[in-house]
């Protein structure tokens, strides 16, 4: 546990001496005592573990050992994250550009910060906090079946299977209100798993790569 972690005596859910030197200079103590006692958990109790099921997305921070941090957004069909027990989750890492960077900070330092957001629905978000484990098979935690993760690939191939599996072991879970989450319409947008077509993944969007410059006359 990070040194800057502290344990309240009333209880074992874990809050940062950062928290409480800020919420002593903005004077949101008083506030925050009470967000601590009514939402926070140690654990996911029954609705978030249904909630987190029913999920398309959700977003990722972690930072590497010198606290570097990073954020980054995983996707799959609803259920492709699996509650293992109300302290455990895991999901499927499926290939990407090949960096491995989130993959890599959790190497170096275990703590991820998830965030689940219902942009279609209740317009809820959910924080869940803890550590991390990485895995290269289903079996080892306790996933059965021919395909636990499998999304069905853009081309022939079949399935796209994951390249590795992370088990989050859960500290916190809380909510994050809904008034200034939007409301969104879900369109209908065929999704092309594992593909490396640069029209499907959008390509040159920012204009970061060298495109060899076109003369005149010369095709």
């Amino acid at each position: 546990m990070s040194e800057s972690r502290i344990r309240e005596q009333s209880g074992s859910l874990l809050r940062t001496s950062g928290e409480h030197l800020a919420q002593s200079r903005f004077e949101t103590s008083q506030r925050a005592q009470a967000f601590y006692r009514q939402q926070v958990c140690s654990e996911l109790n029954d609705v978030m573990q249904k909630f987190i099921l029913q999920q398309e997305f959700f977003f990722m921070a972690t930072s590497d050992s010198q606290g570097n941090a990073d954020s980054s957004f995983r996707a799959g069909p609803p259920g492709f994250i699996h509650i293992l027990n109300s302290k455990q989750l895991a999901f499927p890492e499926y290939r990407g550009n090949g960096v491995m960077a989130s993959i890599g900070n959790m190497l170096e330092n275990p703590h991820v910060g998830l965030m689940f957001i219902d942009f279609f629905k209740t317009t809820i978000g959910l924080h869940v906090n803890g550590k991390t484990e990485v895995t290269d098979h289903a079996p080892q935690i306790g996933l059965t079946g021919k395909n636990p993760a499998g999304i069905k690939d853009s081309g022939t191939k079949g399935t796209h299977q994951p390249e590795c599996w992370v088990i989050v072991h859960v500290e916190e879970a809380y909510i994050h209100c809904s008034k200034h989450i939007p409301l969104l319409e879900k369109k209908d947008k065929k999704v092309h798993w594992g593909t490396d077509d640069e029209q499907h993944k959008g390509g040159n969007f920012f204009r970061t790569k060298l495109v060899p410059e076109i003369v005149p006359g010369q095709q």
